[in-house]
């Protein structure tokens, strides 16, 4: 398996992390009880630190499909190499630092680390669409 293809599956794994954290940390605010119910009541409003945690999980779901399909692409078209290589792991070490930055609430830094991870995805795209 070329290491593009295992970024994007360490990127998955990064996708079922950003599932549960939310998810955890929603069912310490509200209890198991209600989160096996069927919640058809509101619950409790959501804590600072949840409530990012979501919306970091909602920022990922954006660019994932996008990266895999790129990844994928790049593969089956043959034309993996540096750039590809640039690409991914840019885009994964960006994803990985963008969460804690975004759960704790760093301004700033958070969006320059999302802007290198959405650099990484561009590579991606580009070197389908420049001859190499």
């Amino acid at each position: 398996m070329s290491t593009e293809l295992s970024l994007a599956a360490w990127a998955l794994l990064l996708a079922v992390i950003q599932l549960l954290l939310p998810a955890m940390a929603r069912n310490r605010e509200t209890g198991i009880g209600y989160n096996a119910g069927p919640r058809d009541r509101p619950g409790p409003p959501m804590g600072t630190m949840t409530a990012r945690l979501f919306r970091a999980q909602a920022n990922l779901f954006e660019t994932l499909p996008l990266f895999l399909a790129a990844v994928v692409i790049n593969h089956l078209a043959g034309v993996e190499g540096s750039m590809t290589l640039w690409g991914c792991w840019l885009y994964l070490l960006a994803r990985v630092i963008y969460l804690p930055l975004y759960a704790f609430g760093v301004p700033w830094l958070r969006s320059l680390v999302w802007a290198v991870g959405l650099f990484g995805l561009v590579l991606l795209i580009l070197n389908l669409l420049i001859p190499g």
